[in-house]
Order: structure tokens, then C-alpha cells, then sequence
């Protein structure tokens, strides 16, 4: 039976942050963070060399032909118009999240024109999801195939995560800002941040193992 996601942050979400944050140990430790964040003030409604040089700590790369049209093409200024809509300070759980992550919803918009796999310029759902983590940590979270693999795939992911953090008054929530002080990470990382860790470190090896079809912990997180 799938685990509920409380359980597992209260159990393992310690041990796996403090592993992730040992000296060396990934280059992840910087998305959020590197070049002072994606949110902030200066360059919060736009895509920067910053933010394309950002996610390859997180083991991908935004082709550079997309990467051009995203500083400083037509592909860049429709991102930018959605992003101009979204708060930098709504966190996923709280109120006023839901309607932006919500299909049609102004993150949803910048997701599939990032996504988009009629243009040129679609750079997939992974690298997607990562670019809009990248520019909004408190409102999506960082999404890949192992972290999905545990949930089963799920549709609106973003979505029944907000509804994962709002429900029990923020318990979830709450927990995971607990692992976050208890193992000294810097304040301005994320908790959806901390959640990711926790669901990557408890998989990745066993994902990269098997076939994702035939994973023997496909489906067991419960969302």
C-alpha cells in the first residue's frame, strides 16, 4: 500500500537532506540558490543565464538554441508575460496556489509553452518543470522520472501536491520546514525543495536499476 508522504518525510527526511547537503556531494545543493535565486527581485519575470546554468546542477541541459529564444526571444517574452502573473511569495499548500498550478492556471500557461513538443523549442516535461522550480521554489516543485515513478504518474501532479500540503492545517508542510531547520539547511531553500530530496535519495538508486515499468517501487507513495 502506497506510503503517505508525512510518514515519510517525519521517518527518512532528515537522514536524506543532511546525506544530499554533505560537502561535494551534489551539485543540486545550488539550483535554488545559485546567483542569488530565480525569484528574486531583478530577474523574478524573466529567464536568465543564470537560471539556464542553474538547472544543470540538477543533471540537465535547455538546448542553446532554446536557451537564446528564452533570454532573448518571442519564446522568452510569452514566459516572462506568465511569470509577470505570478507571485514570487505564494507557496503550494496556501491559499491562492491552487488556481496557478490549476490546468489553465498562469504556471500551467509557462509550463506548456516550455513544453511544448509542436515548436522547436518544447525542451520536454523534466527540464520544464525544473525551469519553473528554478523561478518559483515556494509554488512548483522539482519534478523528474524517479520522484514520479514513486506517486504512479500521476495527472495534475502539482495540483493534488497543493492539496498534500494544504489539508491537516499545513501538517505536511510544517514537517518538512522542521527537517529543513533540523539539518541546518539555509532558510531560503524551499520546502518543496526538501520534499524533492527526500523522494529522489529514497528511489534514485533502484529507479536507475529497473526498467520504470517494472520498478518494484513504482506507486508507492500515495498522492
Amino acid at each position: 500500500m502506497p506510503e503517505k508522504l508525512i510518514e515519510i518525510v517525519r521517518r527518512e527526511g532528515v537522514g536524506h537532506v543532511e546525506a544530499y547537503f554533505s560537502p561535494g556531494a551534489y551539485s543540486g545543493q545550488w539550483f535554488e540558490i545559485f546567483a542569488g535565486g530565480g525569484d528574486r527581485v531583478e530577474t523574478r519575470e524573466r529567464i536568465t543565464v543564470d537560471d539556464l546554468y542553474a538547472v544543470e546542477a540538477l543533471n540537465v541541459q535547455v538546448p542553446f538554441a532554446v536557451g537564446k529564444e528564452l533570454i532573448d526571444g518571442q519564446l522568452g517574452r510569452e514566459v516572462s508575460a506568465c511569470l509577470r502573473e505570478i507571485p514570487t511569495d505564494v507557496e503550494l499548500g496556501t491559499r491562492g496556489a491552487g488556481e496557478l498550478v490549476a490546468d489553465g492556471g498562469h504556471a500551467d500557461q509557462a509550463w506548456l509553452l516550455l513544453n511544448d513538443p509542436s515548436e522547436k523549442t518544447g525542451i520536454g516535461w523534466v527540464i520544464a518543470g525544473k525551469l519553473m522550480a528554478r523561478k518559483r521554489p515556494r509554488l512548483i516543485p522539482v519534478y523528474d522520472s524517479v520522484v514520479r515513478c514513486q506517486f504512479g504518474a500521476p495527472k495534475q501532479v502539482w495540483l493534488k501536491l497543493h492539496d498534500q500540503l494544504a489539508e491537516n492545517d499545513g501538517e505536511l508542510r510544517a514537517a518538512l520546514a522542521e527537517v529543513r531547520a533540523t539539518t541546518g539547511v539555509d532558510d531560503k531553500m524551499s520546502i518543496l525543495r526538501v520534499l524533492d530530496i527526500v523522494l529522489w535519495r529514497r528511489h534514485v538508486k533502484e529507479h536507475l536499476r529497473n526498467q520504470p515499468t517494472t520498478c518494484p517501487q513504482r506507486h508507492c507513495v500515495a498522492l
